[in-house]
């Protein structure tokens, strides 16, 4: 199970840090990702990384703004989230998958979360 935590409201300019904590099993040799929905429109990537944490990779849209990080020890994943825009509005979601490239589409993961609402206002 995976649980996404720490979204928000915040001012365009600001900075958010989403938690993703897995419990139940243990997620170190998964892949994981971050995934977001705004509404009205179709769930989008957004950033992964690989079980070891060695490789990342992100969307265009939020590179150079947002990092990706795990702490295997802890079974928990980050998306530190900086320069936030209007745009970046949307439910969070973070995925487990194993044995997908990192830039693998939301069908390919295996374990979703719930999400976390993060909000910029302008």
């Amino acid at each position: 199970q995976l649980q996404a935590s720490g979204g928000g409201l915040v001012q365009a300019g600001g900075s958010l840090r989403l938690s993703c904590a897995a419990s139940g099993r243990t997620f170190s040799s998964y892949a994981m990702g971050w995934f977001r929905q705004a509404p009205g429109k179709e769930r989008e990537f957004v950033a992964a990384i690989s079980w070891s944490g060695g490789s990342t990779y992100y969307a265009d849209s939020v590179k150079g703004r947002f990092t990706i990080s795990r702490d295997n020890a802890k079974n928990t994943v980050y998306l530190q989230m900086n320069s936030l825009k209007p745009e970046d509005t949307a439910v969070y979601y973070c995925a487990a998958g194993i044995g997908i490239r990192l830039g693998a589409p939301p069908l390919m993961y295996d374990y979703w979360g719930r999400g976390t609402l993060v909000t910029v206002s302008s």
